[in-house]
């Protein structure tokens, strides 16, 4: 490039021009071009627009957006400009800016409406599947030639669910086979949590149209949702054929490998996928999660500190370090989260999570009051976030202790799959579960799997089975006939068949929540064992309390509910001792710690099989772990955590006086009134 006697400026429009032509097929280039230009002169706004889109593709969104916003300074009103910046902010995790943006670029060039799409692409290979779908009805609204389904997708947009759903459905009367409609619909499904109607949607589309990716990559991350791991592995592997490179795609390969529990290849295709697309703060978080299950501590936090350094906002990141519990945060770490805490402008859920760990923080370092404080806090705005319904839960607890009688069981006695094969550990997170599958999972006949949602997927499709918004269940199984409960019981070792990796006899499914389907379990499955893991109130319930769960666990946030939850479930649990005797065996955490030998030989003389001494050693047993208690139970048996919840004491009234009885009768189990 020269600059001698020639027109400067004529001679940098050219470059420019150039520069610009080079970015799709050579983006290296485009940007050695733009920084000739921005050598000659350094303010020029289109010189630093097409730096940052050089930068954006060449997968350094943090360079790019820098570039970008210079170069929006300089031209406040230029849509494509705007849009580039809301690409580079996707590419980095930053969602709700990139969605401002996008929107201020369609309100000054409308016509530019596969912008929306562009920017769903971008914020689904960022890992924003939630607001990718957001992009996607935008770009829909943006450029849906029918009235109708317009109005249907500026409905949706706007949050007004019934209006949508009632106009969507209207339109695909009309219009049955109109498959960008149909995964609208489907996405709408999705975001109410109604996973099942949203993969039937999905898979309806790609019938129609068997080569539309965008709906089968939807229709994978759904399945996932659902606990489902063989169709989204599949689904990511045919994706892949079409495009081997795209960095979506290989992201939902590697999370449908993770949930399918193997960690031999998604680990190693994690590590590919960053080191092409090294930007990205949540792949860095993912994998930082694959390590950690597998025991790889210190590459884990390695990896969640690369995703703080892109994005120090990120609370899940935080919060995941403070997950590991053995790991402890310096004086710097804490002035950051506290920064970033402090800003107006990030989500309710980094808020929340950089809540949590703050509270781990002051926690470790013995600051109690301001530990509190911050852990209460997260209590309070997760509340904020959740349709939890304690008073429906508590009836439906109730309703289900009062169905399960002595006299239902003598009725279908002799009935449902004959199976000896699962282990069920129950009762309530952070009660010890974790250890005791451990301590199992050490012996040679017996295979850990993780918490599988297979029980309560059945219980939840059985209430489907009624007519109208109440659940059917657990009444309907008393029209179940014999054959029906047996093919139920067929069903779940199907379902949970992908989980097993080992030929051995026993596995273990350790989903907490399954306690108030031990009824259920006993009917289909009644050579199936069940361990009621127990913990003291105070400490369980103070950690619930501290722990910000992935999903699910709606009771866990703010003291009352979770005090509440307790001893519903301790009562749930003492009709089943009335009601199956003997058949549901019971482990107190404090005497599992003090009495170690003596309770793993009772366990196991439970279950039917011989003691073992590794079970005693088991924190020498190398398997994925997925849960929160993942680093302790890799450490030999300690004491120190029983009675943490004292530091906190003097806050912990409410708690207190709601758990009354069950309490002061610990660790009996009373029937409540």
């Amino acid at each position: 490039m020269t600059t001698g006697a020639e027109d400067p400026r004529g001679t940098i429009a050219v470059a420019l021009s150039h520069g610009f032509d080079l970015l799709a097929r050579e983006p290296a280039l485009a940007a050695e071009q733009a920084a000739e230009i921005l050598k000659v002169v350094p303010s020029d706004a289109r010189g630093h627009f097409l730096m940052g889109a050089a930068k954006r593709r060449l997968g350094e969104p943090g360079e790019a957006v820098s570039h970008l916003a210079l170069a929006l300074k300089g031209m406040p009103r230029s849509a494509e400009l705007a849009l580039e910046l809301a690409l580079a902010e996707a590419a980095r995790g930053e969602g709700k800016r990139a969605m401002a943006l996008a929107a201020r670029a369609m309100e000054t060039n409308g016509g530019i409406a596969n912008g929306w799409r562009a920017l769903a692409d971008e914020l689904t290979r960022a890992g924003d599947d939630d607001l990718a779908g957001r992009a996607y009805v935008n770009h829909v609204t943006a450029s849906a030639k029918d009235p109708a389904l317009l109005e249907a997708a500026v409905a949706l947009n706007a949050g007004r669910i019934a209006v949508a759903e009632r106009q969507l459905k209207a339109y695909l009367t009309r219009h049955p086979t109109d498959v960008a409609a149909i995964r609208m619909l489907a996405e709408l499904a999705a975001r109410i949590g109604r996973y099942k109607d949203s993969e039937t949607l999905l898979t309806r589309a790609l019938e129609l149209a068997p080569e539309f990716n965008a709906a089968r990559h939807n229709l994978a991350i759904v399945q996932l949702r659902q606990g489902k791991t063989e169709e989204p592995t599949a689904a990511a592997e045919m994706l892949l054929k079409t495009r081997p490179g795209d960095p979506s795609y290989r992201t939902l390969y590697c999370a449908a490998l993770v949930r399918h529990g193997d960690y031999d290849r998604a680990i190693p295709e994690y590590a590919a996928l960053l080191a092409n697309f090294p930007h990205h703060p949540k792949n860095w978080m993912s994998y930082g999660h694959a390590l950690k299950t597998v025991g790889r501590t210190g590459e884990a936090i390695d990896a969640y500190r690369r995703s703080i350094a892109l994005k120090p906002s990120l609370g899940e990141t935080w919060w995941s370090l403070a997950n590991l519990k053995t790991f402890r945060f310096s004086d710097d770490d804490v002035a950051v989260m506290e920064r970033e805490y402090a800003r107006e402008d990030i989500s309710d859920e980094d808020r929340v999570h950089l809540a949590f760990a703050l509270g781990k923080a002051f926690e470790d370092k013995g600051d109690y009051a301001r530990s509190f404080a911050h852990y209460d806090r997260a209590n309070t705005l997760r509340q904020t976030q959740i349709g939890y319904d304690e008073d429906e839960m508590a009836g439906r607890l109730e309703e289900i202790g009062r169905f399960f009688t002595a006299e239902v069981f003598a009725a279908r006695a002799g009935q449902g799959h004959p199976a000896p094969d699962p282990i069920f550990i129950v009762g309530m997170p952070r009660a010890g579960s974790t250890l005791i599958e451990q301590i199992l999972s050490s012996h040679s006949m017996i295979e850990g799997t993780t918490e599988l949602p297979d029980i309560i997927a059945i219980a939840r499709e059985l209430g489907a089975r009624g007519k109208g918004l109440k659940s059917a269940y657990p009444a309907i199984i008393a029209d179940l006939p014999a054959e029906e409960l047996a093919r139920l019981g067929a069903e779940y070792l199907a379902r949970t068949r992908a989980q097993r990796r080992t030929g051995k006899p026993y596995f273990i499914d350790k989903m907490p929540n399954n306690f108030m389907h031990a009824g259920l379990i006993r009917l289909i499955l009644p050579n199936a064992k069940i361990i009621d893991a127990r913990r003291h109130p105070m400490a369980c319930c103070f950690s619930n309390f501290k722990q910000h769960f992935a999903k699910g666990q709606g009771f866990s946030y703010g003291q009352e509910r979770i005090a509440r939850y307790y001893r519903d479930y301790v009562n749930l649990m003492a009709r089943y001792d009335e009601t199956m005797p003997g058949l549901i065996h019971r482990v107190i955490h404090e005497q599992l710690v003090e009495d170690l030998e003596g309770e793993v030989r009772a366990m196991l003389r439970y279950i039917g099989v011989p003691f073992e001494d590794a079970c005693l050693r088991f924190y020498e047993t190398g398997r994925a772990i997925r849960t929160p208690s993942s680093e302790q139970v890799r450490r030999p048996i300690f004491t120190e955590g029983l009675d943490q919840w004292r530091n906190y004491e003097e806050w912990l009234g409410p708690m207190k006086t709601v758990l009354g009885e069950v309490l002061e009768a610990y660790p009996s189990s009373p029937v409540l009134a």
